[in-house]
């Protein structure tokens, strides 16, 4: 009789473990087509753009010292002719670092948005599992991480509509945005 109850339990033990609730997102879909990312980099698209327009005319401003100085390099006597090419260089370094600066700086504004967004729509799938009672919704991408999953199986779409609908964004807005 013991036999038959430690028996039955280990089956139900096994059983139990089948009733587990998985699925998957495919989280290169998720994140690009996440309403707030696309917000986000036509934001830094614009910014970047800008920043391009600055930092060119800047460098075009240089040139045009550099085009005067050889114009009137002739006229200049030694001394004046290396203060000048010493003042020109000085610029370009200085031209040279703030276009570093100015990127770096975009780049790593960018960076800190992306990772907020990024963990963002990890609490969202976690706060939707949790909600529709799966055990695991795994992550894939281009590297393939789920070589196989039963049709039905990837709730992409579901989760991504719910999550733009909590970024205020509706089925319609995302197709016009598409």
């Amino acid at each position: 009789m013991k036999k038959l109850i430690m028996v039955l339990s280990l089956g139900a033990m096994f059983t139990g473990c089948n009733n587990e609730k998985t699925a998957y997102v495919d989280t290169t879909v998720l994140i690009q087509e996440y309403s707030e990312m696309k917000e986000v980099e036509a934001d830094f698209n614009v910014r970047s753009e800008s920043l391009k327009r600055e930092l060119d005319s800047a460098a075009q401003a240089f040139q045009q010292e550099v085009v005067e100085f050889r114009d009137n390099m002739a006229t200049m006597s030694e001394a004046e002719r290396q203060a000048a090419q010493d003042e020109l260089m000085r610029k370009q370094q200085m031209l040279q670092q703030q276009q570093q600066m100015r990127s770096g700086q975009l780049r790593q504004e960018g960076d800190v948005v992306i990772d907020s967004l990024i963990t963002k729509v990890k609490d969202f799938v976690k706060a939707y599992g949790e909600e529709n009672d799966y055990t695991y919704i795994f992550g894939s991408n281009e590297s393939a991480n789920i070589m196989y999953a039963e049709e039905g199986l990837d709730i992409t779409q579901e989760i991504l509509e719910e999550l733009n609908e909590s970024a205020g964004v509706t089925k319609t807005d995302a197709a016009v945005t598409d």
